[in-house]
């Protein structure tokens, strides 16, 4: 889906559309604040000129998304927002909808699977489809197949999406990208050399960050220089299993099937706060988003259709170290009040003197809610480690939460 979240928002504000606009930052609610002072018009003849602005945003939040013209200055997905606002001062800001996000996708979910219905999830904003066998699927290459999934979608939505089409998912990610928005493209095996081998290595879904630098340290920076070095050299240098799937990767080998269904391990929700927050000073703020996280994740649990057993927490601190810590219960449970109460057990076990900038909430060892293993009498737990708080912790602990 192109800029899926800012669509989505644009959909709500339609008098944005052709504005810079991003996606992210904190909790502000900023549809209570148009709809107080703007109570007099309708939301859709809101002026451009009543909405926050990006040069205004103070915090530590990222961006989700954001619309094209935006792009345009350089702002994209995962930059610090006090970064971005020096790019693009001007560019409108809103928080993400994330109610809405999952109610549309799941509606151009639904479309897709109605004409091709080998569909592999792919997160909120993107899918896989294997349409080998959709009758009329290999007409002009899959193009009249990719007009027709992107028509419907436009017609359920109004909101628009980049197809790329290959002979395997490597591929046919790489080609979702070469044009949007609202784009086809259509890759051969025979385009490798033309249109692949030129891209910079970092584009390849797979190669992040600290892969890349080290490709660039090693005087690699193209998918076509990836593709010349040996797999040996690769696997000396980024281990077997990494160097083996570059070398394939920069070949546009891959044999992975288009997956239908996959079980998720875990389900978690987790926040940045917008200035570091203290376990005493903050502790009903904290309290609050604590409790927030955890019914959020069990609505994800019961949505889906899964119940966990083993509850989590994260913690990042201000001096960016984590700590995360596990508890595991007797029965399995989708139950927004048991999974806060034992994700309290399992915070009682980490410090809490230093001011904290990120909180998270987990549930593993998930299991379909209708299963045996679900159905089946409490196991006992697995007991938690001995606590060896500091003189504070247990007393912080029960103080917030």
């Amino acid at each position: 889906m192109d800029a899926f979240f800012a669509s989505v928002a644009l959909l709500r504000y339609p008098q944005l559309k052709g504005l810079p606009l991003v996606i992210g930052g904190g909790r502000r609610r900023v549809d209570e604040m148009l709809a107080r002072d703007w109570a007099h018009v309708p939301r859709h003849e809101i002026p451009a000129e009543a909405f926050p602005l990006l040069r205004d945003y103070v915090g530590r939040g990222v961006i989700t998304t954001a619309t094209y013209p935006a792009r345009q200055f350089g702002v994209g997905s995962a930059m610090g927002m006090m970064k971005a606002a020096k790019l693009c001062p001007q560019a409108i800001t809103l928080p993400v909808d994330f109610d809405e996000v999952r109610r549309i996708s799941r509606q151009f979910k639904a479309v897709i699977v109605g004409i091709a219905p080998v569909m592999q999830d792919r997160g909120v904003d993107e899918v896989y489809i294997d349409f080998t066998d959709v009758p009329g699927g290999q007409r002009e290459g899959g193009r009249v197949l990719a007009r027709l999934i992107q028509k419907s979608i436009f017609e359920a939505t109004g909101l628009t999406c980049s197809i790329g089409v290959a002979p395997n998912k490597l591929l046919a990610k790489l080609a979702s990208e070469m044009n949007k928005p609202n784009g086809i493209t259509i890759l051969y095996e025979h385009d490798l050399q033309q249109k692949i081998w030129p891209l910079p290595a970092r584009k390849v879904n797979g190669i992040g960050p600290k892969a890349d630098a080290k490709l660039e340290r090693l005087g690699v920076r193209t998918v076509g220089e990836l593709a010349a070095c040996s797999r040996e050299w690769l696997v000396t240098h980024f281990g077997k299993a990494s160097g083996a799937w570059m070398h394939d990767m920069a070949w546009g080998r891959d044999e992975r099937p288009v997956v239908t269904e996959s079980e998720p391990v875990s389900m978690s929700r987790e926040t940045t706060f917008e200035r570091d927050l203290h376990a005493v000073r903050d502790r009903a703020e904290l309290g609050a988003i604590f409790t927030d996280l955890c019914e959020r994740v069990a609505e994800d649990l019961q949505r889906k259709g899964y119940v966990g057993r083993t509850i989590g927490i994260k913690l990042r601190y201000d001096d960016f170290k984590t700590a995360t810590r596990d508890q595991s219960i007797a029965q399995y449970t989708a139950d927004a009040k048991l999974i806060r109460r034992t994700a309290g057990l399992a915070l009682k076990r980490v410090p809490l003197e230093k001011p904290l900038r990120l909180l998270g909430v987990r549930v593993g060892s998930l299991v379909r809610a209708d299963s045996p293993e679900a159905q089946a009498p409490a196991v006992p737990a697995r007991p938690a480690p001995r606590a060896q708080p500091t003189r504070d912790a247990d007393a912080l602990t029960g103080s917030l939460f």
